[in-house]
């Protein structure tokens, strides 16, 4: 096997050794505590779509192509690339909707107690459920072409509108259909992130008030010491650039393909 190849594979068997337990071990934690106490918090739930969400990802994507790196050609028939390329672009989608959902939501949650605010937490407590269904709901409508253009991989001639995913391909047919389910994808996205950056954005304001409030209050903190606000601010800022740097270099792959060739 070639050295590319057998790194290739390493990551995503990587992936997959940290990705599966880890994120079976939060949904049991969190089934756990269903059972124990009859409730999970808001956020607990928000983290149960999220971990699931995940685990979709790496059973659509991550394993194939794993699979791929170490040889295994022919992986899957047309139905079962059908069905895999949906659930891979509804979870990785949802993903990204709900990782947004929730630094909202946690945003709304150290907000000051005005009555605007209260509104809000408020509402998002109580139509939670009715969120998150609605987005599920957006981004399966969203991705009908996966099930419209979705195939195996073939040696026959493809038009130059295909989107070949190692295991799959994705045979648009026209500029116009790929462009639009580049483009609605891109979209949806970049307006998440955007988001997800302001609502991280006015949690570290929210971090940095209170730390200058509580400045002289705590003893620990007197000195060269940062605050815990001060690390849990360079904390959200660190993980939210990290995430839109990722996701920004994928759109920006969609939208450089969107030329015609």
């Amino acid at each position: 096997m070639e050295v590319r190849l057998l790194v290739k594979a390493f990551g995503f068997f990587l992936l997959i050794i940290i990705g599966i337990p880890g994120n079976l071990f939060i949904l049991l934690k969190f089934t756990y505590i269903k059972i124990l106490e009859k409730k999970l918090l808001p956020t607990n739930v928000i983290l149960t779509v999220l971990t699931s969400s995940n685990l979709l990802v790496i059973f659509s994507r991550v394993i194939p192509q794993a699979l791929n790196a170490i040889g295994v050609q022919n992986l899957l028939n047309d139905t079962e690339c059908k069905l895999v390329l949906f659930t891979y672009r509804v979870s990785r989608a949802m993903c990204i909707c709900i990782t947004s959902f929730l630094s909202c939501h946690q945003c709304v949650l150290v907000a000051p107690f005005t009555r605007y605010w209260i509104y809000l937490k408020e509402t998002l407590t109580q139509k939670l459920y009715i969120i998150m269904i609605l987005l599920l709901a957006m981004n399966i409508s969203l991705y009908p072409s996966t099930i419209l253009y979705g195939s195996a991989r073939a040696n026959s001639t493809t038009s130059p509108y295909t989107l070949r995913l190692v295991y799959c391909d994705a045979d648009f047919l026209t500029y116009v259909s790929f462009m639009l389910n580049g483009l609605v994808s891109v979209i949806r996205e970049i307006i998440f992130l955007c988001l997800m950056a302001l609502s991280s954005t006015y949690m570290v304001t929210i971090l940095y008030q209170h730390g200058n409030t509580m400045k002289g209050v705590r003893s620990s903190e007197r000195g060269n010491r940062k605050s815990r606000e001060y690390k849990a601010s360079r904390a959200v800022i660190l993980l939210v650039a990290l995430y839109v740097m990722l996701y920004g270099m994928d759109n920006s792959m969609w939208i450089y393909t969107f030329r015609s060739p």
